[in-house]
């Protein structure tokens, strides 16, 4: 008797051993709306007053940190978990409600685990049929090879999930959750278990698994920067309320609070009182349109694009006490007159700029952030 051993992990490479782009079955994408939606576990509210709305075909990225209900908001809408006030709409149907709860199986979503809940004991193939009983043994055997060619695991359907490395198991699960073309995909954290060296490559033909679909997609991440790289849309959630959604690109530059805005980045923060319109900060004035004279106010200022550091140069006198590198960037902590803690400042690698350096500083004030104090 042979046996297939586990291979090596070659997801390091973008597309390798994936299959070709472009041939993942294509779903009927779905709406998904929460409206008010409540949810409890053991008396505590994990889900207070949900508003969230998806479009056919959108993909929809949820941030936040652990506890803030992203989870509950995929099991809610998968039917996993009940709600106890508001409605859950699948298109125009009430799926769930206090009272109304359609199974599962009958929602047309595709839920992955953040352990990718395989069955340890069926193969990849009978992995991925499991969820198409329904379209009998011969069409479900044909979609199951299907799925599991778009993700490269075509010739591995006899094997067991113990013999794939841990970037081919999150294949397999994704695998198994288009199969049966659902309108709806979600994902809880789904890279959270790969090394860094393999995460870009399999977040990058994820994308475009998801792309390929065209079925509504919601996808779960504590990684800000993972999240304004995936999503259409970008949903922002603290203690199960969304405190903001938008485009990635709205949501960084005008955070909705300073809680948000030091969620996204690090910041280097500096506290002033507004005086004539504007702030005198030790890089330099901030205007403040709309804010009172002697309002305090936090200026946030982010290590990309907030602050020009030069070697020399007209600017704000600061010293490197700090540098490292890493993947042809630069990270700077610099020391500035009037500031208690040194300014954190991202830049191309340069190689002259050293610690113990005096360098210039020069303020875009027209992208730093201006918050109401703690």
């Amino acid at each position: 008797m042979t046996t297939s051993k586990t291979r090596p992990d070659t997801d390091t490479v973008a597309g390798q051993d994936w299959g070709t782009r472009g041939t993942t079955g294509v779903s009927f994408a779905a709406a998904l709306n929460f409206e008010n939606v409540v949810a409890r576990l053991g008396g505590k509210v994990i889900l207070d007053h949900l508003n969230l709305s998806l479009t056919p075909g959108e993909i929809v990225c949820l941030l936040g940190e652990s506890g803030s209900g992203k989870s509950t908001i995929l099991r809610v809408a998968a039917g996993i978990q009940p709600v106890d006030e508001g409605i859950v709409r699948i298109n125009t149907e009430i799926v769930s409600a206090p009272g109304i709860q359609v199974p599962p199986e009958k929602r047309g979503a595709g839920l992955m685990f953040q352990d990718f809940a395989l069955f340890p004991h069926l193969s990849l193939l009978d992995n991925v049929t499991f969820g198409l009983a329904q379209l009998g043994k011969a069409e479900a055997r044909r979609q199951a090879r299907g799925a599991l060619k778009r993700v490269g695991l075509d010739g591995r359907e006899a094997d067991f999930p113990h013999m794939l490395s841990g970037g081919q198991q999150q294949r397999l699960a994704l695998a198994r959750t288009i199969a049966p073309r659902p309108g709806i995909i979600m994902l809880d954290e789904p890279f959270s278990g790969l090394d860094a060296r393999m995460r870009e490559s399999v977040r990058g033909e994820t994308l475009a698994v998801l792309r390929e679909t065209h079925a509504t997609s919601l996808i779960v991440t504590h990684d800000p920067e993972e999240a304004m790289l995936m999503g259409d849309r970008v949903a922002l959630l603290r203690a199960g309320r969304i405190v903001q959604i938008d485009t990635a690109a709205k949501v960084y530059q005008a955070p909705a609070d300073l809680a948000a805005a030091r969620f996204l980045s690090p910041l280097s923060e500096i506290a002033c009182t507004v005086s004539n319109g504007a702030v005198d900060t030790p890089l330099g004035y901030v205007a403040t349109p709309n804010r009172r004279d002697g309002e305090r106010v936090i200026i946030a200022i982010r290590p990309v694009g907030d602050v020009t550091l030069k070697r020399q140069g007209p600017g704000t006198l600061g010293r490197i006490v700090s540098k490292r590198g890493a993947l042809g960037i630069d990270i700077c902590e610099v020391l500035v007159e009037g500031m208690e803690r040194p300014i954190r400042v991202r830049l191309p690698a340069e190689p002259t700029i050293q610690v113990g350096h005096d360098v210039s500083l020069r303020l875009n004030p027209e992208h730093v952030l201006v918050f109401d104090q703690d």
